[in-house]
């Protein structure tokens, strides 16, 4: 028996002929018994086990232990000679090809910090190795263009696999960004949410307009919503344009002072005695917004409720809304008819909605009415 390329030559040797040992341990097991199969199959796994550690250094540097890499690659060289098949061709390039495919495989599944799909990983790594070629023949960085034309994909495949790149190795929130490690990377993310913090402004803004006379909430509307002048306000409502920048004036002044103060102000030409008794406010308890409605819902008041539920709802960074009915004593038709909307208005925005708080008569009418599945305890 030859000293060299025969299943039992010692491990030391440093070019070991796999070609000639695994023809000889194909010839050598046909016909072996399952002990003698088992024991010729462990002296091949021994003789070929320095190549598959040549193969997985050339993965070192890369953020793995050598000694996973090197199981990682034992484990694709066993593989390899429980599928070799002599008439297939040379045993040497199918190891070559079955580690070096678990190696990647290991890169691929156990390495990345993030999910990312399999297509784009493989395709991260040729555009890395694409880049290093391309510098080193350039003398500079390819540009995306050029590394779409080296790999045959289009350039937003290029970009994708770039920035999924970045995944690979993910920075830590709690990774110091000062020297003293007083502040950590995560604090430098998120901020204050304008739009959550102005709900409660906007829900008052929009009850404080239903109190307006017709004609000043109009042209509010059309000069701060439909950005219209001052004279084409002035000729669609047959008045002079002084006369409309008096009434803006006065409307803005009232506004102002309504929003800064608990009681609004009385309109000037508004008697006392005409404004709907019902009142809203809102408050926000938690991550809850909470609409509190005092006096009787009827005809008269629905519509200014079913406007304030709506933005309320429909608010930036609104997880749930309560609407809180301890001080109403009457819910008409109508006041039903605002409560069905505002249901299907949260179903629709996934805002979580309920009743809260309702006196035993309005209860018994909202639950005959469809409305028993929002009613919640105070």
């Amino acid at each position: 028996m030859p000293s060299r390329g025969q299943v039992g030559d010692s491990a030391e040797n440093v070019l070991e002929d796999l070609d000639a040992a695994a023809i000889a341990y194909a010839d050598r097991r046909e016909g072996a018994i399952p002990t003698q199969a088992e024991a010729l199959r462990e002296e091949m796994i021994r003789y070929c086990l320095p190549f598959a550690g040549r193969l997985a250094r050339r993965y070192r540097g890369r953020g793995e232990y050598l000694e996973d890499l090197e199981q990682v690659a034992r484990l694709g060289l066993v593989k390899a000679i429980d599928r070799y098949d002599p008439e297939r061709g040379s045993f040497t390039a199918y190891a070559v090809i079955t580690i070096s495919g678990e190696l990647k495989r290991h890169f691929r599944d156990r390495t990345w910090g993030v999910h990312v799909p399999r297509r784009v990983q493989d395709l991260s790594l040729e555009v890395g190795h694409a880049s290093m070629l391309l510098t080193s023949t350039l003398a500079r960085t390819p540009t995306t263009r050029e590394l779409a034309e080296r790999l045959g994909v289009p350039e937003a495949a290029v970009l994708e696999a770039v920035e999924s790149a970045a995944g690979y190795s993910p920075a830590s929130l709690n990774a110091p960004v000062a020297e003293d490690g007083a502040m950590e990377f995560g604090d430098l993310l998120g901020g204050v949410d304008t739009d959550l913090e102005s709900v409660t402004d906007k829900l008052t803004v929009t009850d404080l307009l239903m109190r307006m006379p017709a004609r000043e909430r109009r042209m509010l509307a059309m000069r701060f919503y439909g950005n219209r002048t001052q004279a084409e306000i002035a000729d669609e409502l047959g008045i002079s344009q002084m006369h409309v920048s008096r009434l803006l004036s006065r409307a803005l002044t009232w506004l102002r002072q309504a929003m800064l103060s608990d009681d609004s102000p009385h309109w000037e030409g508004e008697s006392r005695g005409t404004r709907s008794g019902m009142q809203v406010s809102v408050a926000r308890e938690g991550d809850v917004l909470v609409v509190r409605v005092r006096g009787e819902v009827d005809r008269d008041t629905a519509d200014r409720l079913r406007i304030g539920l709506r933005h309320a709802i429909t608010g930036k960074g609104v997880p749930a809304v309560v609407v809180d009915l301890t001080a109403v004593p009457l819910v008409d038709a109508a006041g039903v008819s605002v409560l069905l909307d505002a249901v299907q208005a949260a179903a629709t925005a996934r805002v979580e909605f309920g009743v809260t708080g309702a006196q035993p008569y309005v209860a018994r009418i909202l639950a005959v009415s469809g409305l028993a599945g929002v009613l919640r305890r105070p």
